[in-house]
């Protein structure tokens, strides 16, 4: 992997993990797109993988670190008693959020990456990301009453954290779908784009501090490349949640209709050049 291909890999690592188009889609996808030859089971993918989320999930820490500080404190007992009991109640909902996504990602990653991480399934299931994204919308609106993160019950979390899981598919964005879980679970667009990216940070952390005693004991090593990647990614992931969260406190009605539109032409297009022109 050539120092241009590793820094647009950084870049696409840090918008489409947080934006709601998926990163694991555009990673099987763009490569064959652009023609470049990266041998994703060499010694060197790995290490790159681990640091690019390494960094996302320091950007995500770094935009939350109040939220977080807050949560450690209340874990330890610190704080006035209503901040303890909402803070501790909130750190529960993230753990059982992450739950389903930690049990499904064990049992089925591989499964799923082997069947749908081709870059033809992965332009179909973009596609089928959109609809995800538009149709969640259009139900969100016919649906439950709106709710803040604090009047969330333990089954939302659950429900929610199921919707995750769904990204294990090439295609389908971890974050669409969490944030149109929240939204189906009741949430404005800002609490649950929130609520993604809280639950977001021990995923994409846990996933990458899992991958490294398999690159320790494979003898991989983090070359200047991989770092350089890394904060290049952890850079782009922080303007990713900070636009975000500006969007969407500012936009609550049909506020994920770009990101469909998006993917329904980023697909439609993919797949047509795979298909009949590559």
């Amino acid at each position: 992997m050539t120092l241009l291909q590793a820094l647009v890999m950084a870049v696409l690592q840090g918008l489409t993990e947080l934006f709601p188009v998926s990163s694991l889609g555009h990673a099987v996808v763009l490569p064959h797109l652009f023609g470049w030859n990266i041998d994703q089971r060499g010694p060197d993918f790995l290490p790159f993988l681990v640091v690019l989320h390494i960094g996302t999930a320091a950007a995500l820490l770094a935009y939350f670190w109040r939220d977080w500080i807050g949560l450690a404190l209340a874990l330890f007992g610190l704080g006035p008693r209503a901040e303890r009991r909402r803070r501790r109640r909130e750190l529960g909902l993230i753990v059982v959020a992450t739950i389903p996504a930690v049990i499904l990602g064990f049992a089925l990653e591989k499964l799923f990456r082997a069947l749908f991480g081709t870059p033809v399934v992965a332009s179909a299931f973009l596609i089928v990301n959109g609809g995800l994204l538009f149709f969640g919308e259009r139900l969100r609106r016919a649906g439950r009453s709106v709710r803040k993160i604090e009047g969330m019950r333990w089954r939302d979390a659950i429900y929610i954290g199921l919707w995750q899981s769904t990204a294990l598919i090439p295609g389908i964005s971890r974050s669409g779908a969490t944030m149109v879980g929240g939204l189906l679970a009741g949430l404005h667009h800002e609490d649950s784009a929130r609520f993604s990216f809280l639950i977001a940070t021990p995923v994409i952390a846990g996933a990458a501090v899992l991958e490294v005693p398999k690159l320790l004991h494979a003898g991989g090593s983090f070359g200047p490349v991989a770092w350089l990647a890394g904060i290049v990614a952890g850079v782009t992931a922080f303007l990713s949640v900070w636009f975000l969260m500006r969007y969407f406190k500012r936009h609550d009605f049909e506020a994920l209709d770009p990101f469909a539109w998006y993917c329904w032409t980023f697909g439609v297009v993919s797949l047509a050049l795979l298909l009949f022109v590559l």
